[in-house]
């Protein structure tokens, strides 16, 4: 009988959130795969848990993955640790859980510490509706591409940034996105941790003549449905109403149905669009 694979939460900076349940969990389980051993091996040792320990991370998240599952096939329990956090946000345990899943393992989750959680939980910004976009990507033009993207996103947007990186991050945020609500979340759960609500402008300003230090999560407000649908409005004044016509037909829909988006969209009636296609403009 196959082994469960358990994704254990780990504290992102205060050890008293370590759960109980973790505790007992990494205590009870076959073996360990940590991001970095080194790393776990003093939050090891703060619990007085001396499981066996492997690592796993970015660099051979395949072929250990591969390891892994024979293992589990075997009949070990195995538990995955990040170095911080949830295993699988924003780090490499989604690769094996997607190959346990594959491979018809059991995979459950012992819920805990997320920072991205914790510091939308903070931001003042709105919390119904969000996107967590991770660490945006290092290859220029697919971070290029992203930006763009989130450009028009009327979601909370979640960005997790290093201190060397920073200043440039909120320089291309401000380029893309505009003056936006930010709320900056810095060292969560540690004895300096910071939440600073400002704007995109300001925490520039900011980060002028004050070095980063610490690991940070950057909270930045949605662009509003007021303001997309204006820039829609804009963009279909800028059309003809033949050109309109056209784009809803493109999409496979009949006449009737692309007059009737056509006079939504510019907020006439139905009837308007029809005379004027018909030249009955008089």
């Amino acid at each position: 009988m196959a082994g469960m694979l358990y994704l254990c939460a780990t504290p992102i900076g205060n050890l008293q959130d370590m759960t109980p349940r973790v505790i007992d969990t990494l205590q009870a389980v076959d073996l360990i795969a940590a991001e970095d051993t080194r790393n776990s091996k003093k939050l090891m040792n703060a619990f007085e848990i001396h499981t066996p320990m492997t690592s796993y991370h970015e660099y051979n998240k395949v072929e250990k993955a591969k390891q892994l599952i024979l293992l589990l096939r075997e009949g070990k329990d195995i538990a995955l640790i990040t170095d911080a956090g949830t295993p699988a946000i924003s780090d490499p345990g989604e690769v094996l859980v997607r190959m346990c899943q594959e491979e018809g393992i059991a995979v459950t989750s012992l819920p805990g510490p997320a920072a991205c959680i914790t510091a939308l939980t903070l931001s003042g910004l709105s919390t119904r509706r969000f996107c967590f976009e991770g660490f945006l990507p290092a290859d220029k033009k697919e971070r290029r591409e992203v930006l763009k993207e989130l450009e028009s996103e009327s979601r909370t947007i979640l960005i997790y940034e290093a201190p060397h990186h920073l200043k440039s991050t909120l320089t291309q945020l401000s380029e893309t996105l505009g003056n936006r609500k930010l709320t900056i979340c810095r060292e969560l759960t540690k004895k300096f941790e910071t939440i600073l609500p400002t704007t995109l402008e300001e925490a520039l300003k900011k980060y002028e003549t004050e070095e980063p230090r610490g690991e940070y999560v950057l909270v930045v407000e949605g662009k509003s449905r007021r303001e997309k649908k204006q820039e829609e409005i804009s963009g279909w004044e800028a059309m003809s109403i033949e050109e309109h016509m056209a784009r809803y037909q493109k999409e496979g829909l009949d006449e009737k149905e692309s007059m009737k988006r056509v006079a939504r969209d510019r907020g006439v009636g139905k009837r308007e669009i029809y005379r004027y296609l018909h030249g009955e403009r008089g």
